[in-house]
């Protein structure tokens, strides 16, 4: 059994990824403000990538501390926590509203890079060369998003707000008309945030690899469980929030959104930092459901325009059982 030492250091990395994300978003859109940069960049690129820095923190440092099973079940399974449990729980709770445009650009693209890092785990793995790829298919999304937001008669500043509520950092931490505090404020706000998730990283890697162990499973198993219900807990908490407010209508773009950043930042990054192959168990079976996931829930949402409380209730029903499949309780 995980000893409490275990046990506390993983909870412990959760909320301190929690909190020096929500400090080093808040630093970065201050510096991103000071540069005179706009809302639409600061949604699309600060808020989008700075969101993601705990789910990075988490498999990078996996990744190099040598379990790529953690490092890459984190990824694989908090997309498929997103599909079928965030989205799942949010329509059982308010039919969803379903956004086409969004639905065809960032569920198109959350799909095909699935597609690809199946392509990827049966060829060179999550080489340099593949991680380099997915970086730039995340420029060329940054890039399409940016004009197509560009050229929509809306106001901008939504798209901070989108990004924000995609990993469950305050949305209404809208930019300011003046920049708020100093440079040398916002520097230490982004610097401050940056060693919080340094070290809760460190501290989850630590925590879930022992419990890994001590429970006589893989590391894969409890990135794809433990690791990815805790660093989705935020988009959860935030869409269930959002539908009890009968705001359900942004959960799906944002869920969309956040997974693309799981594959092509996340991913690309890891790879980079730490090239390593892909367990055969997620290779096999959990990639291809995360793909299959992605396909689902593009379907449900397109027809009759949106998600119902029956289609979410099959997407959280699917979610329980594969947890317990994965973990072997089923």
């Amino acid at each position: 059994m995980p000893s409490l030492t275990d046990i506390g250091l993983l909870l412990g990395g959760l909320v301190l990824l929690m909190i020096g994300g929500d400090v080093m978003v808040r630093g970065a859109v201050r510096i991103a403000e000071r540069l005179n940069l706009s809302p639409m960049l600061i949604g699309l690129v600060v808020v989008g990538l700075g969101t993601s820095s705990p789910e990075l923190a988490a498999s990078v440092q996996a990744a190099l501390a040598g379990s790529p099973g953690l490092a890459i079940g984190n990824i694989v399974g908090s997309n498929i926590a997103n599909l079928l449990l965030v989205l799942g729980a949010a329509a059982l709770i308010a039919p969803m509203a379903v956004d086409r445009t969004s639905l065809w650009r960032d569920g198109g693209v959350g799909l095909a890079a699935s597609l690809a890092m199946i392509v990827a785990s049966f060829t060179f793995g999550l080489d340099r060369i593949v991680a380099t790829i997915l970086l730039i298919g995340l420029f060329l999304y940054i890039w399409s998003a940016y004009k197509q937001e560009k050229l929509a008669p809306v106001d901008h500043s939504a798209a901070y707000d989108r990004a924000a509520a995609s990993e469950g950092f305050d949305a209404q931490l809208t930019p300011h008309d003046k920049p708020e505090g100093s440079l040398g404020t916002a520097l230490a706000l982004f610097a401050v945030g940056l060693i919080l998730i340094v070290g809760g990283g460190t501290l989850l890697v630590n925590g879930a690899v022992s419990i890994a162990s001590s429970l006589g499973v893989s590391e894969a198993v409890i990135g794809l469980t433990i690791v990815a219900i805790g660093t989705s807990a935020p988009e959860l908490v935030t869409s269930v929030i959002a539908a009890i407010r009968g705001q359900s209508d942004i959960a799906l773009g944002n869920v969309l959104g956040s997974n693309i950043y799981n594959l092509l930042f996340i991913g690309g990054v890891t790879g980079m930092a730490a090239p390593s192959d892909f367990p055969a168990q997620i290779v096999q079976f959990d990639l291809p459901l995360a793909a299959l996931a992605a396909l689902v829930v593009m379907v449900f949402a397109y027809t009759g325009g949106r998600l119902s409380r029956r289609e979410g209730g099959i997407l959280l029903v699917s979610y329980v059982a594969y947890t317990g499949f994965t973990s072997g309780l089923i």
